[in-house]
This record gives C-alpha cells, structure tokens and sequence, in this order.
C-alpha cells in the first residue's frame, strides 16, 4: 500500500499520462509547475519503481537536520536540572543564552510531551471585544500593582509597579514593600525621567489612584470631585487620569503582569536574588532587553511624551501635601508627632510635604523652614479614684438676730395666717 498526499495523487496522475505518452513532458511542467528536469526525474521513478515512485525519497526516514539522541538528552538533562517549570519558549531562549544550545521552542516541547515532562501550557481566554491600541507612543500609559511572591520565599513579598506604554508595548517598572501613594509618585517619577510626561494615565480605582472620599457640598457647587495625593499630582503636570472600570478593560498591563509573572519570577530565580534591592538592580539591565523583544512599531511616528519640569519643581509636585495650622507656640503636629518651626512664618497656615526621597519639608509657601521634631507629649497625671475622700465640714449653725431681715419676714407671715384663720370662725 501507497501512502500519498493529494498533492501527490496530482502528481502521479500528470506523470501516468507522460508516461503513456498521452501528455508531453513541456506540458507537464506548466501543469503541474515544475521544472523539466524535475518532470524527467518523477517519470524515471515512476517507470522503475511504479507509483511508489512518486512519493518523497526522505518519507519514514529522519532529517538530516535533526538532533542526535545525545543532543536531546543533554537538552532534557539541563531542563530538569535549572529550568524545571519553564515553558519551552523561554526554556529554549535560556538554553541558547546560558548553555549555548540552539533548539527551537517546538522541538523542546515535542521532547517535553515525549519525555513526559510537565510544563506550564496557555489556558483558553474568554473572548473579549477587541481595542484597537492608540497611535502614538506616549498618548497613554496604563499602569498598575501586581501583588505577587516574585522572590518565591526566599526573600521578601514585593509589589511590581508597572508601566506599559498602549502603542508600542514598553515596558517599565521597579520594586517596592507595597502598593500606595508614596511607590506610584517615585515610580512615575522614575518613568518620565526616562521618557517624558505622557498624555494620559489608565490605572484602576484603587484607593492610591481615585480618591474614595465623597464630594462636599462645597465641590458640588463648584462642580469638582475629591482627587487623591497622586491624582493631584497628575493634574498639576497636565496628565489626565482615567479610571478602569474592571480589570479587563486595560487588558493590556494584566497580560504584562501574567507574563512577567512566569519569566519574570524564573529570571530571578536562575540569579538567586534575595532582597529588593538586587531586584531593582537587576531590573535596570531587564527591561532594555524586554523591550527589544516585544516592543511593536506604533501606527503613527512621533513621540508625544512632554519633557519634564526641572528636578526641584518635579520632587515639590510628586510628594504628599498636608496643610496644618501652626499654635501660638510655633508647633504642628503630624501624624502623632510634634514640630517645633524655628523661624518665624508669614501666616498661620503651612503646608508639610512628605517626598519621595523620604525628606519631610515643613513650608511656607516656596520656603522651606527650619524644624525640629519634639519628644512625645508629656502625659497627665491619673487621678486614683479609689482613694477615699475626706467627710465634708459640718455646717455651723447661726442664730440671727431680734432685727434681721429674715425674722421680720416672718412674723409678718405670722399674721397673715392669724388674720385668716380669725376669719374663719363661726360667728354666734
């Protein structure tokens, strides 16, 4: 039995009729594409071998190409030796990096499958309605906070601030403890110190990002909503902020993160990184490398990042801003603790700014003025209340005199009461 593709059956039909002579040989080549040569050569096989002839000579047999058993081995060898749990993209991109062996993806899934090795595998995605990204490179920034064991225990859980331009794909980020106010102002800061200050800003409605606070009636008359510390960062920049409504409407910074989450996790795994801070380091040689691999060419040229204002109108603009009251002893107090202002101040009103360096600055208006932090306030004294208290004094007892006041009072009550009850008796 013959086994050939249709492709084939074609074939062998065309060469049949030059075989029989029926079909010349030049009108062989434009039927079924061909050179001549190649049409002498099918007829030749057919001829000596029937129609077994017209099947590929390399059918059954392995690729010239194709890797040795010792080849296939050695790659399996290293894979559940260092790359235990990697999928067989970034397994092959780590074997030709680290071990100078080239194998394609596929290849190493197919020995994975054969070897019975177990390796992650894409799951099927719910079908999503399709956003066409944004022309240019800096029209929007989505970012966000992926919560994630990036060290895998063997140092501390950390908070990846991302940022992925919608244009182009570029990637951004860095380490902190947690997700707030004080990570997502030095972040930003760190992103348009590297690009410039883009149009807008997608994040989610995290307490960070959207102020929770409801309006005032104030705000209300005035047609303003409440805005967190970082919105109003923002809007002092000129960077318009919106809010997803759910995660899968910026789509594109959680697929970062589900990616960064595998290849991510397993690059710093192979480095044996343990703190924050080699984290970081490692992250200023990733990203360039990250980029040139996924970033895609935006639909439109031009860059439409801003540059940024200088660095000391930048920190007093990305930092938390408090206003306090300062006492007629010249303190504040914030956060439960007290401040003495050592110079005098051109109005009751100042403003503490908590920046992103982690200086605290106490101003008044442009200047900054000298502080000290004071000790705690002293506390009361507690009374005990189960001390027993002394009997009060007895009253002395007065009498008063013949003309006092109080003895006229009365002896005129007397006789009213001696009139009416004269009145009252039965007359004879």
């Amino acid at each position: 039995m013959v086994v050939a593709s249709r492709k084939e059956l074609k074939r062998l039909h065309v060469i049949q009729q030059v075989v029989e002579k029926k079909v010349r040989q030049k009108e062989a080549v434009e039927l079924l594409g061909m050179s001549e040569r190649q049409i002498r050569r099918m007829v030749r096989r057919v001829r000596e071998e029937g129609e077994g002839g017209i099947c590929h000579q390399g059918r059954g047999k392995p690729s010239n190409r194709c890797f040795g058993r010792e080849v296939q081995d050695r790659v399996l060898g290293l894979y559940r030796e260092h790359y235990a749990g990697f999928g067989p993209t970034l397994a092959s991109e780590k074997l030709l990096e680290r071990d100078g062996i080239t194998v394609s993806d596929e290849t190493l899934r197919l020995w994975l499958k054969e070897s019975g090795e177990t390796y992650p595998q894409r799951k099927k995605r719910p079908h999503r309605q399709w956003r066409e990204r944004k022309g240019r490179f800096g029209e929007m920034v989505q970012m966000d906070g992926s919560h994630h064991d990036w060290l895998e225990g063997r140092g501390p859980w950390m908070v990846l601030m991302g940022y992925i331009d919608d244009a182009t794909g570029e990637t951004f980020g860095r380490f902190y403890e947690y997700e707030g106010t004080i990570p997502a102002m030095d972040s930003f800061h760190r992103y348009i110190k590297q690009y410039g200050v883009p149009m807008r800003v997608y994040s989610d409605k995290h307490t960070t990002y959207k102020s929770p606070a409801k309006p005032t009636i104030e705000d209300d008359l005035a047609g303003r909503k409440p805005m967190s510390q970082f919105e109003q960062a923002l809007s002092e920049l000129e960077v318009g902020v919106i809010h997803a409504h759910s995660p899968q409407a910026k789509g594109r910074v959680e697929r970062l993160f589900r990616t960064l989450q595998d290849r991510l996790v397993k690059e710093l795994r192979l480095l044996k990184i343990r703190t924050l801070e080699e984290a970081n380091t490692f992250l200023t040689s990733y990203w360039p490398k990250y980029n040139q691999k996924f970033r895609v060419v935006a639909a439109s040229e031009g860059d439409l990042h801003r540059p940024i204002p200088a660095d000391r109108i930048l920190a007093r603009i990305l930092c938390i801003h408090e206003g306090r009251v300062v006492r007629n002893d010249g303190t504040i107090t914030y956060e439960g603790k007290f401040y003495q202002i050592e110079e005098d101040t051109g109005t009751r009103k100042v403003v503490v700014e908590e920046r992103t360096d982690g200086t605290f600055h106490i101003m008044d208006q442009d200047r900054s003025l000298k502080h000290r932090l004071l000790p705690a306030k002293p506390v009361r004294e507690t009374v005990d209340l189960h001390v027993k208290k002394l009997p009060p004094s007895p009253k002395r007892k007065t009498k008063p005199t013949e003309d006092h006041p109080w003895r006229k009072a009365n002896d005129r009550l007397f006789e009213t009461k001696k009139r009416g009850r004269e009145n009252l008796l039965p007359v004879s």
